[in-house]
Formats: C-alpha cells, structure tokens, sequence
C-alpha cells in the first residue's frame, strides 16, 4: 500500500521511532560502507535540526522516523521516465524501548543479523511520473521468488515546490543489499581481465534468472519485465554455494501483451520502448512494429539471448554495430551477431546456438521460457549443451 505524508518539519523525532541513518550512496543497488571520517560528517549534519528533515508519520514499518533530505554525497543516474533517483546505503537504528518491533522487523523481512539496506529515493515532478513510481510500486509488489529483488517497504510524501502552492513528491523504496554489484560490473571487471565464466556457470547463473522471469511469465496476464539486461542483474557469490543471481529494477515491467492494431498504435509502442526498453538488448519488434501485431513476452526472450551472450563476452551481441560506427537498429532487426574469434574459443559452438535460438527475428520463432529453462535443466544435468543443427539433428558439446 502506498503512503503519502506531509513533509511538515520536524525537530526532534518522535519516541519510539527507529531511524535510518545514512551511511553513503551507491549507483545500482551496489553498496559499501563509506570511510569513518565521511560518516562523521554525516552524523553531524544529520544532527542539525532545520527544515531539511521531514517526518514520515505514515504506517510504512521501516520507513518511519526522519531522514535527511540534504543533497547526496555523490550523483546517482537517473530512473528511467520516473525522475530523478539516487540509491543510499541505509542503516536501521533502533531506539531505546524499540527492541520489540526491531524483532518484529527482523522476522518480516528474514534478516535477523544483517540490518543494511538499499534506499532508492526518487524525485517526482510530474503527475505522470508518480503514476509511473506507484505502478513500479504495485508490480514489484506482486512478486515474490528468490531470483527476484523483493521491495521491502515504501513510502511516498509530498513535498513543497519551489513556487507557493506547488507540490512534488519524494518516493523511497526498501531493497536488500548484495554487496557484489551487478553482472554488468562483473563482467566488465572479467573482460579486463581476460577472464571467462565456465560453460557450467554461465548456465548456473543464466537458469536462475530464467527461473525470475518465469515468475513474471507466468502470471494472468503474464508480465514482461521489458529491461532484461547485465544491469539489472545482482550476482552474489556464496562460498562453497553457485553464485546467487537476482533480477531487479521492475520500472519497465508491463503486461507482457500488447494488441496493436494501427500504424499509430505501433508508433506509440515504439516510443514507448526507447524511453523504457535498453537500445542494445530491444527486440526487433520493438525497433519497428508492425501496424497489426500481438506482441508479447518473446520480447524478454531476445533480451535473454542478449544477456546470455553478455554473461559469455561482457557485451551485448550487437554493440559491435556502435564501435565500428554502424547501425545498432539494422544489426538487431536483421539479427547480425558478432561472435568473438580466436584460435581458442572459450565457450563451445552449441552455447552460440543456444544464443541464436533466443535471437530470432520472427518472435514466433523464438522460443518459450519454459522451453529455455528446460534445455537450461538439460545441459546442467548431462554437462552437455544440446541444440539441433539447420537439419533438425542434435549435436552435443561437453563441457
């Protein structure tokens, strides 16, 4: 349930409330403490009272208490349509006589011994982007899988604008926090390194956000997340466990059908997949919509075989088209992929395949997440990738 509050100041917060303090802030739901002297200065200016403070009185159990609203340490990029957004790293502080709904806290969200969180505070200054933040509100509220980033708590308040009788709002959403950053980071660290995943856990990581997205898919109506990406994808590694893989950021997230049935309905799905839609991992459908067309979660499909490919090689399959000074669009819609060459190729010819079968043009042709998840299942249980060649026959490669 969303809450608005009033941001009427406050001085001093009210007995009883917990507080999050404010340790540093982190691009992408990445997070790390900051140094002990920058944090003393935080805690100083947080305890200067001044209408900077703003009293979150609504029901919203952990996002009660004050919260600095001073500007952040460092920029932050940001959401995409829904306003300005900076990500923080939060800790809960309890006061004394609270240590019973610290309990409660700890048992609702599982977290008994760790108490740090990711806070993703967003500028609202439009009508339309509130209502894009409380739809981002409602989806990631419908979810519920271990391979999906829960929101943990949120709240919205309204502020005072800079005109008299102008109002905006703030939004602040609650995540767990993995402390390993996203594949995006990994991968790029990988690259420089010259470092590549095995075959084996390319799969391991892979199946697991297939499993998220099957999730999504598999809803009534299903959603599409619409944002597959190295981006949107935390990797945490366990000792002695696979490393953990979790789909987030569910602001593009949509019904996953679409009925279009006009050239100017085609434009609008157009326009709205290049503000919603990352460019490298869109699907062609979405580059040039048809005036009739039902599309539907095959979009996610592509974007799993881009993914796919960039867990492998650290880059999209068709970003080679921006390098070399080409058209990013006209690769994606004729479905030009760049392989890597060399004499020794570190994934097997039939992981490609694999790539290619979720990069079909024709989303008809493409295959079902519940296909991808068996095969996935397939080759994890044999060590082997199994595809079937141009002539229908099967090939296995071992890894």
């Amino acid at each position: 349930m969303i809450q608005v509050a009033s941001s009427a100041p406050s001085t001093s917060p009210a007995k009883g409330r917990r507080r999050l303090k404010w340790f540093g802030m982190l691009k992408a739901m990445t997070c790390r403490e900051v140094e002990a002297s920058q944090f003393e200065q935080l805690k100083l200016k947080m305890a200067t009272p001044s209408e900077r403070f703003s009293d979150l009185t609504d029901d919203s159990s952990l996002l009660r208490g004050r919260l600095d609203q001073s500007e952040p340490i460092q920029n932050c990029e940001a959401a995409r349509g829904r306003g300005f957004a900076y990500v923080y790293l939060v800790k809960e502080v309890v006061s004394d006589g609270d240590a019973d709904h610290s309990e409660i806290s700890k048992k609702k969200f599982k977290n008994s011994d760790n108490v740090t969180y990711a806070l993703k505070k967003i500028f609202i200054q439009s009508e339309e982007q509130l209502a894009l933040v409380k739809e981002e509100i409602h989806v990631s509220s419908l979810f519920s899988h271990p391979n999906l980033l829960p929101l943990l708590d949120h709240a919205i308040i309204a502020v005072k604008g800079a005109q008299e009788g102008i109002w905006n709002y703030e939004a602040y959403l609650l995540f767990p926090v993995h402390l390993d950053g996203t594949l995006f980071d990994i991968a790029k660290l990988m690259q420089s390194k010259k470092e590549f995943y095995s075959p084996l856990t390319v799969l391991q990581i892979f199946g697991q956000i297939c499993a998220g997205l099957k999730h999504m898919h598999s809803f009534t109506p299903p959603y599409a997340h619409n944002d597959v990406k190295p981006g949107n994808i935390l990797v945490t590694h366990r000792s002695g466990q696979l490393p953990l893989a979790i789909l987030m950021d569910f602001g593009s997230t949509r019904p996953a059908k679409w009925e279009i049935r006009s050239r100017s309905e085609a434009l609008q799905l157009q326009e709205w997949a290049a503000e919603h839609c990352s460019a490298p991992f869109r699907a062609p459908e979405l580059w040039d919509c048809p005036s009739h067309a039902d599309i539907d979660s095959k979009t996610d499909i592509w974007a799993l075989g881009c993914t796919l490919f960039a867990i492998m090689y650290g880059v999209s399959p068709f970003e080679y088209a921006l390098d070399s000074g080409g058209s990013l669009q006209l690769a994606i819609m004729n479905a030009q992929v760049k392989w890597p060459s060399g004499p020794n190729p570190p994934y097997p010819e039939s992981l490609h395949q694999f790539v290619t079968w979720m990069l079909h043009p024709q989303p008809a042709i493409r295959p079902y997440i519940d296909d991808i998840i068996t095969h996935v299942d397939n080759c994890l249980f044999w060590r082997t990738v199994v595809i079937r060649d141009s002539e229908g026959l099967f090939k296995w490669a071992f890894f």
